[in-house]
């Protein structure tokens, strides 16, 4: 007579929920953020409830909930019996990024020395990994590095509050960056040569150094994000 399995080696639910699926407005969310993101839906792009459902797999009510929450989060603008619109990055929104972004890394890069072998370690992987990124033309990853390459040094100053804001900036970051290298391929060398530069001056101690290639860095950034470089 056959045994009956033991609750030991019985199939347990447990590992069935493990490959449950997010919730459907959190697909959408997710699929529709990532498509912003990396502009396969550009600025200007008109999204439909429809071809959202379609494409994620899922009816319009989670389509809807998605929409919404990415229209609070500044990215879409949405219009009733039409879709929803994809922003583009304004003028403005460049100069209030920017500005906060000169604000916060210099304050943290200073506070960054002397700085611990730790950070230095952290730093160089992020460096060498937008480097593999590059070689292999992934713009969008190399993007996702970079900012993180940034995001250590600020988390490195202590502050929670100025963490906080920092990460608040994250996908203007990413979507402005990724346009950036995209407009202007010679900027991802340029790029890695700057993120040396301030990893560089980290490692010899130089708060004067590391400041200042902050300040290059991001300025040549707001530069050209607003095409006063080619």
């Amino acid at each position: 007579m056959p045994s009956i399995p033991s609750a030991a080696t019985a199939p347990s639910a447990p590992a069935t929920a493990t490959t449950k699926q997010p919730p459907a407005a959190d697909r959408v969310y997710r699929h529709v953020k990532q498509g912003v993101l990396d502009r396969r839906y550009e600025g200007g792009t008109l999204l439909t409830e429809g071809e959202l459902a379609e494409a994620v797999g899922v009816s319009r009510t989670p389509v809807r909930e998605a929409l919404l929450r990415l229209e609070t989060e500044g990215l879409l603008k949405l219009y009733p019996k039409k879709g929803a619109l994809v922003l583009p990055v304004s003028a403005q929104e460049i100069a209030d990024v920017v500005e906060t972004r000169l604000l916060v890394e210099e304050f943290t890069v200073l506070r960054a020395v002397p700085a611990p072998p730790a950070l230095l370690d952290r730093l160089a992987v992020l460096l060498a990994e937008q480097r593999r990124c590059a070689e292999s033309g992934d713009l969008a990853a190399m993007m996702v590095a970079d900012r993180c390459f940034h995001a250590e040094i600020v988390r490195h100053a202590g502050n929670q509050i100025l963490s906080r804001l920092y990460d608040q900036l994250r996908d203007r970051q990413l979507r402005m960056g990724v346009a950036l290298l995209h407009a202007h391929p010679d900027r991802v060398a340029r790029s890695l040569a700057e993120h040396a530069e301030i990893l560089d001056a980290l490692r010899a101690g130089d708060r004067d150094a590391a400041a200042a290639a902050v300040r290059g860095h991001i300025g040549r950034v707001e530069a050209l994000v607003r095409g006063a470089e080619r």
